[in-house]
């Protein structure tokens, strides 16, 4: 896994990590991009391709709470890195996929169905079962050639049933009708297991750092 990621896959996945969630767009910052998110939690965020000194020496200068810190480095590079007031985060990784993803056979249970939204360049396709209940969803956003996967989830009382290989499945057919093959996505320690079974791959490590809000 690389320590590092292209700073122009990096800038298009937060394209569209910023479109999914209708955050403002990623604006350049140093070596690295930050985003005004502007939640209670998550006041903004930075993001950087690598561990670099532009990161270091920002980490240094901020006291505020729930501003977020990102890199595609090890999470043990950013600790030794940084002041002690930062609280290491659940690790991400991201993935990516260059090829049609693997899927076997099989098809959505007879008592659920697929609904299509669309909003700016976002597709969200949620599955509802037969009693109207969210049971699965996620969304592929468009940015130029990539296809930017997010928000993959199933609620608790539909999951260990394949919804979410169904899912990903539909949202694949959004991304190949247009014409685009390579997909991008950040996973947590859970998801990456099925991704990796739908035949994504490892790229980088995706690792978070913030000051919570002391008690």
């Amino acid at each position: 896994m690389k320590s590092q990621i292209d700073p122009d896959i990096l800038e298009k996945w937060l394209q569209g990590w910023s479109l999914s969630r209708e955050f403002p767009p990623p604006v350049k910052y140093r070596s690295g991009f930050k985003v005004e998110v502007g939640q209670p939690t998550q006041k903004a965020r930075y993001v950087f391709p690598a561990l670099t000194a532009d990161l270091i020496k920002l980490s240094g200068t901020i006291d505020t709470p729930w501003v977020f810190l990102k890199a595609c480095a090890p999470p043990k590079e950013l600790m030794k890195a940084f002041p002690s007031k930062w609280i290491l985060q659940p690790q991400g990784y991201f993935m990516t996929c260059f090829h049609p993803m693997n899927f076997r056979q099989g098809r959505l249970q007879s008592h659920y169905h697929f609904e299509l939204k669309q909003y700016n360049s976002t597709f969200l396709i949620t599955i509802v079962s037969d009693k109207g209940e969210l049971a699965s969803s996620g969304r592929v956003v468009l940015v130029d050639d990539l296809a930017v996967f997010d928000r993959i989830s199933t609620t608790i009382d539909h999951q260990r049933k394949g919804l979410a290989t169904q899912l990903m499945k539909e949202l694949e057919k959004i991304a190949l009708s247009n014409g685009i093959t390579k997909n991008i996505l950040v996973a947590t320690d859970e998801g990456r297991q099925l991704y990796q079974s739908l035949g994504w791959d490892p790229y980088s490590y995706y690792s978070s750092v913030v000051i919570p809000l002391k008690d």
